[in-house]
């Protein structure tokens, strides 16, 4: 049996909603782009959100609309993708790279509340794995460190302390035990819609922002449109008016505007949710089960009271090292299982060393990574697959461990 890593749950549902938006006379950003913006806010319990082409493009465009820039300073986590951090150096500002809780994904609450100065304009969880982060505490740090917050701009007045500025790239659905959403608890969230992620539009991602005293939210969002298409106010005019062609532009914006041809796709995934969500959480019970017994090896608790959109089975086999890990990894391969490390931590990469950035630095990061393997998990699993990916584990951990 060969069972690949993380395909796309595309069906003829979304086959058909494309070649629909195809035959209109709108396939770029249009309606369809638009709807699924007002039902990804509605999903996430806020009032707005924008889609655009990426989680990367929504991550950069909140540290724009913040204001954030040079001699800023951001706080994010060593054990993440690149795209959490790089956006921070896109922007001017600086990124503060602090290591993880002892024995989690999630970054070090108390090094961030360390790290904090008052250059800081932003703090970056990350969702890993789709576990959300303890956005409670976060907030608290947050509100402990306002009296040497300098904001740049109105919107950080009006937030009146550091911005947190989630990477939600894996939790979109994910819910606490409260009811809170991932989307809701920070105050800009970023979303994937990868063709890997629970839900997608092949390419794409969504940025949703809770209220902000003061704020006008519908004028944030077209703020957002703005910036996500060059910075042009296309100035529709009333029928008969001329010039009807018209428009300006504000500011020299960016190309990150999602198309009507990926957001059909995304408004029949919407309609499947529950489904697909369901289909994960059944595996990751199975697979929990399965693996509880098993002598050394250490899983995520995807069902903690932080809520997780069952985004990845991450599982970690401790004491043991990198070499070990690959080799692991190596026969699960040969015999027919596709898996994953989820991440490199940013240190260990080139762009970061030639930053200064140095994995000595991060123990707990490179702790959590050096031994961390990821097994399937999607919703096109079938029941068979899933039992052979349980029985490989185990009989492979049998041979190893």
């Amino acid at each position: 049996m060969k069972i690949p890593f993380s395909p796309p749950d595309i069906g003829q549902a979304e086959i058909d909603a494309v070649v629909e938006t195809m035959k209109s006379s709108w396939i770029t950003t249009g309606p369809k782009t638009e709807e699924l913006s007002q039902k990804t806010a509605q999903l996430c319990h806020v009032p707005y959100a924008a889609c655009m082409n990426s989680a990367t493009a929504c991550h950069e465009m909140a540290m724009r609309l913040l204001g954030i820039g040079k001699g800023d300073e951001v706080i994010v986590p060593a054990y993440t993708y690149t795209a959490s951090a790089s956006v921070i150096e896109h922007v001017g500002a600086v990124p503060v790279i602090v290591d993880v809780e002892p024995g989690t994904y999630h970054i070090s609450y108390e090094a961030a509340e360390k790290a904090i100065t008052s250059r800081t304009k932003a703090i970056v969880p990350v969702d890993l794995g789709g576990v959300m982060c303890d956005y409670d505490r976060l907030m608290n740090i947050s509100e402990s460190k306002k009296g040497i917050f300098e904001p740049k701009n109105d919107l950080q007045k009006a937030i009146g302390r550091i911005p947190i500025v989630a990477d939600g790239a894996h939790s979109f659905m994910a819910e606490r035990a409260d009811g809170k959403r991932s989307g809701e608890l920070a105050d800009f969230t970023s979303f994937s819609f990868h063709a890997v992620k629970n839900f997608t539009t092949a390419e794409g991602g969504a940025l949703a922002f809770k209220p902000i005293e003061g704020i006008d939210g519908k004028a944030l969002k077209k703020q957002l449109a703005l910036l996500a298409c060059h910075g042009q106010d296309r100035a529709f005019k009333p029928e008969g008016e001329k010039p009807f062609w018209e428009y300006d532009i504000v500011y020299t914006g960016y190309k990150h505007n999602m198309t009507d041809i990926l957001a059909s796709i995304g408004l029949v995934q919407l309609s499947r949710t529950e489904e697909i969500l369901s289909k994960r959480r059944s595996i990751v019970k199975r697979y929990d089960e399965a693996f509880s017994d098993i002598y050394g090896v250490e899983t995520i608790d995807h069902f903690t009271s932080l809520g997780s959109s069952m985004h990845l089975y991450m599982v970690r086999f401790v004491e043991k090292d990198e070499a070990f890990r690959n080799r692991f990894m190596d026969r699960m391969l040969e015999k027919g299982v596709s898996t994953n490390v989820h991440y490199k931590p940013l240190p260990l990469h080139t762009a970061y060393k030639n930053l200064g950035f140095d994995i000595k630095d991060y123990p707990q990061a490179y702790n959590m990574y050096k031994n961390e393997v990821t097994l399937p998990l999607y919703s096109l699993l079938t029941d068979e697959q899933v039992e052979y990916i349980i029985k490989t584990f185990k009989e492979t951990c049998s041979e190893m461990l």
